[in-house]
């Protein structure tokens, strides 16, 4: 298995991306120049919709770059490994733990882009969300795009290039990946052990999002979230019920946020503790005093005392803010998750009372379709769907938006349609 497999219905990017990788090769052997002649260039942009898959791809790619065999991308060695598990000494990975990337993230990449491979050919910096710099942060960036270290890779990943800034995709070679079809989704899920019927659905229901249907294959919790949503048009009738399923569905998006962040969370404070030594103690040492004859300022029966590290309460209270901007950004996405499920209900309804010949989004949702088309018409149904589709991307725009009031006005447009 190559590392290439990871790329579902992707074979023109993955006819790209080995080409570029064997022309890597050439570095070891006719130098920098000769590799871009061939393909190969210090910057690259991989775009696509959310579950394309633009993370596997440019890991894929750096695991190619530094694989030890040829052709590249073996998914052997032991460079494309370590790679794979993010462990690579020459691979350095950005993804913003906030609602953006800062400054002195860019910074510290750029200090790394600027060493020297320690195994391999090449030093990667891999950028998840790259939409997401700050001003500041991208002017950082650009200026290393400008004059890039001789073997530093630049792999940034974005939703389309009109998220990112013009100098920096105009200094990038731009990679377009699509959404697999439910075929080759259902093929991934099914090789990988689900039952095929079960793997239909979830292929079906994820729209293409590969990560999404493996969770819907796999997490019977996934499955029940996303039943909950599905069943929320059938709760609108009175403004209370309107708020009462608003608060519902921003509750399940805070618990499935918190329930992916608690045992992180937990590591990283204490890790971070142990590291500052805070609450280490000290038995205390004899004084000078004592040491002279003296009173004794410790010894054998002296109390532990704390050791206090400078700085300690300061780093603490840091980690504190980034785990919380973090779990904002998992519930925002948590949340995303659950109107686009909404999304699909309704253009469901809509494709029932058009009578369009097209498969539904959700099928095993057929019966609760066909209600919700008998009782609305075609405008109503469209200006629901629109109405979710607004609040995602009142959502995406306005981080500082609060989910249970953009929820609760999501609601009663539903309703009042």
């Amino acid at each position: 298995m190559t590392v290439w497999d990871a790329l579902v219905g992707q074979d023109a990017v993955v006819s790209t991306l080995t080409a570029a990788a064997e022309a890597a090769a050439l570095v070891a052997t006719a130098g920098p120049l000769a590799a871009a002649r061939a393909g190969m260039t210090h910057s690259w942009l991989f775009t696509g919709p959310a579950g394309s898959g633009l993370a596997e791809a440019a890991r894929a790619f750096a695991a190619g770059l530094l694989c030890e065999s040829t052709p590249p991308g073996c998914g052997q060695c032991p460079a494309c490994h370590t790679v794979l598990s993010d462990t690579a000494a020459d691979l350095r990975t950005v993804r913003p733990e906030g609602l953006s990337i800062g400054v002195r993230d860019v910074r510290a990449l750029i200090r790394d882009a600027a060493s020297a491979p320690s195994a391999g050919s090449w030093r990667i910096l891999l950028i998840d969300d790259a939409d997401r710099f700050t001003d500041s942060a991208a002017n950082a960036l650009l200026k290393a795009l400008e004059e890039p270290a001789e073997r530093a890779v630049f792999l940034l990943c974005a939703p389309s290039v009109d998220d990112v800034l013009p100098t920096i995709r105009s200094r990038c070679r731009s990679v377009a990946l699509r959404l697999p079809t439910v075929e080759d989704v259902v093929a991934v899920l099914v090789r990988e052990g689900a039952d095929e019927e079960l793997a239909r659905v979830a292929a079906q229901a994820s729209q293409g999002h590969v990560g999404q249907a493996r969770r819907l294959a796999a997490d019977p919790q996934a499955r029940a979230r996303r039943e909950a949503v599905l069943r929320l048009p059938s709760r609108l009738r009175r403004t209370g019920d309107c708020l009462a399923a608003a608060a519902d569905l921003v509750e399940a998006a805070t618990a499935d946020a918190q329930a992916a962040g608690a045992d992180r969370d937990e590591a990283e404070t204490e890790a971070l503790k142990t590291a500052l030594g805070v609450g280490a103690t000290s038995a205390g040492t004899r004084s000078a005093s004592a040491r002279g004859g003296g009173r004794a300022g410790g010894g054998a029966g002296a109390k532990p005392r704390s050791i206090q590290v400078r700085g300690a309460a300061g780093a603490l209270k840091e980690l504190e803010r980034a785990q919380k901007s973090r779990g904002r950004r998992t519930v925002l996405d948590s949340l995303d998750r659950a109107l686009v499920d909404l999304a699909g209900l309704y253009r469901d309804v809509l494709v029932s009372q058009l009578r369009a010949e097209v498969a539904l989004v959700h099928p095993d949702h057929a019966e609760a379709t066909a209600q919700l088309a008998s009782a609305a018409t075609p405008e109503q149904t469209l200006r629901r769907w629109e109405a979710v589709l607004a609040t995602r991307q009142a959502l995406a725009d306005n981080p500082g938006l609060v989910p249970q009031l953009a929820t609760e006005s999501l609601a009663l447009a539903l309703r009042d349609a």
